[in-house]
């Protein structure tokens, strides 16, 4: 990208920055800035934290999310809170990924599911302009876009789709489990296909695939309350209905351990803190993480995330 052209997408960036605090504050959410660096980890079983040395001497964590003290100052009352934060995530790197990257994460108290997808909708309308929305369950976008109810399909159904559809796998897949081959046809498939028209929020994923989110029970199935919205096949945020109870919530992150280490991975420390601000109390809340990185993209017409941030990690 020529020079000029690329100090003009930087401008645009810190108006955006500027647009994206102006869009809080006009909602009463307030700023916060939760350290980046902790003894502790997010865990997940398929997002890796990048590591540092405190004293040359013990492990640290760049957190992948600002999500965990962000929840420890709602336990303590702050109210509606919003970070733009840069996060870290190790072996992510590609045209549209960064190893570094900036996030916009929120919580409402008292907000409906559903109305955290709308707002989130309207934050993304201020960088990409008054798009069309829906929202689509994880079931009926299976049924829509793949042909079949994956409720009622087996991992033999799973399994031979993915082999009629020649969708390129990796070895021993169908021990990780119902999920691994559904995140696969959902990301294959799928994914490509959604938001082509307007943004397209896919929400009420199996409770299986929970993570910090409360489930409810819709007909004959347990979903959580998850949403991700897509642009032109572009995942752009994650949002959940918080989870509040502590022993669920040390039950799911120990089985995230467990998962790790199932896929080779080591397990991580668990932030006890974190787990002390559930047992106090976290109010009934919503929150999202928004990439801010992949909407300055998009705004800009342009499949190379160099052309939005200042620089790439590069050795």
């Amino acid at each position: 990208m020529e020079k000029n052209k690329r100090i003009e997408i930087l401008r645009d960036r810190a108006h955006m920055l500027l647009l994206a605090r102006a869009f809080f504050a006009k909602r009463g959410v307030i700023e916060v800035d939760c350290p980046i660096l902790s003894f502790v980890a997010d865990i997940d079983a398929h997002i890796d934290p990048i590591t540092a040395l405190y004293n040359q001497r013990d492990t640290c964590y760049l957190h992948p999310s600002p999500e965990y003290g962000m929840k420890r100052l709602l336990s303590e009352g702050i109210g509606d809170i919003y970070q733009l934060s840069h996060v870290f995530r190790d072996g992510e790197y590609s045209n549209k990924h960064n190893p570094e990257f900036m996030m916009a994460e929120w919580y409402r108290q008292g907000f409906a599911f559903t109305d955290l997808i709308e707002e989130t909708f309207d934050f993304i309308r201020l960088f990409l302009g008054d798009l069309p929305a829906a929202i689509i369950s994880y079931r009926d976008v299976f049924k829509r876009y793949a042909g079949f109810d994956y409720v009622k399909a087996t991992t033999a159904d799973l399994l031979a789709y993915i082999q009629a559809k020649n969708i390129p796998s990796y070895a021993n897949i169908e021990n990780e489990g119902k999920d691994a081959l559904l995140n696969l046809i959902l990301g294959v498939e799928i994914e490509p296909k959604l938001g082509k028209e307007g943004l397209l929020a896919l929400a009420y994923y199996p409770s299986t695939q929970a993570a910090l989110a409360k489930t409810l029970s819709i007909q004959d199935e347990l979903v959580a309350e998850r949403f991700e919205i897509y642009y032109k096949g572009i995942e752009l945020c994650n949002g959940y209905h918080e989870l509040t109870d502590a022993l669920e919530q040390r039950k799911r992150i120990t089985e995230g351990n467990e998962a790790r280490i199932k896929l080779g991975k080591k397990a991580l420390p668990i932030d006890e803190n974190f787990l002390q601000a559930l047992e106090k109390g976290l109010p009934d809340s919503c929150g999202v993480a928004v990439g801010f990185d992949r909407l300055m993209m998009l705004r800009h017409h342009t499949d190379d995330l160099s052309d939005v941030i200042p620089f790439r990690l590069k050795k």
